[in-house]
């Protein structure tokens, strides 16, 4: 008795799948990756603006307060829609997460099965091989006889 090829077909679509949702979980870590460091050059745009607008209190040129009050302002804006950008990333992430442990735990119960059903199989052959084994010692023991008597 061979390995099912439906166990095997099984066995290969689950591991397809993990796969898949292993590289969406990955993709979707990249992107959050990328949105926290958006975030995070979007509070030093900031932090910029903001000692533009103090080196321009020492020296009193207006332009450069008024330009750095809107490169802080801007920038706090900024960081303030990849903060709402980041909590939906993070959301999916744990989705997709969840998902592709799901798909792992499917893939690992196929192969299980897929083993079980293999070792069964491996048995069963060597239950044959010793009973045709079994079978010509016990003929040739017949013939022996046979020949003498």
């Amino acid at each position: 008795m061979a390995v099912s090829k439906t166990l095997e077909r099984l066995l290969r679509i689950r591991d397809l799948q993990e796969e898949q949702h292993r590289q969406a979980l990955e993709s979707a870590a990249g992107q959050l990756r990328e949105l926290q460091a958006a975030k995070d050059a979007a509070a030093e745009t900031e932090r910029s603006g903001r000692a533009w607008v103090a080196a321009s209190v020492q020296t009193g040129v207006l332009a450069d307060r008024q330009g750095g009050l809107v490169q802080a302002t801007a920038a706090s804006r900024r960081a303030v829609l990849l903060a709402q950008h980041i909590a939906r990333a993070e959301a999916e992430t744990k989705r997709l997460h969840e998902t592709f442990l799901e798909k792992r735990v499917e893939r690992r119960q196929a192969e299980t099965l897929f083993n079980e059903s293999a070792s069964r199989s491996a048995i069963e052959s060597n239950r044959r091989s010793q009973r045709a084994v079994d079978d010509w010692h016990g003929s040739r023991k017949q013939r022996e006889k046979s020949g003498r008597g």
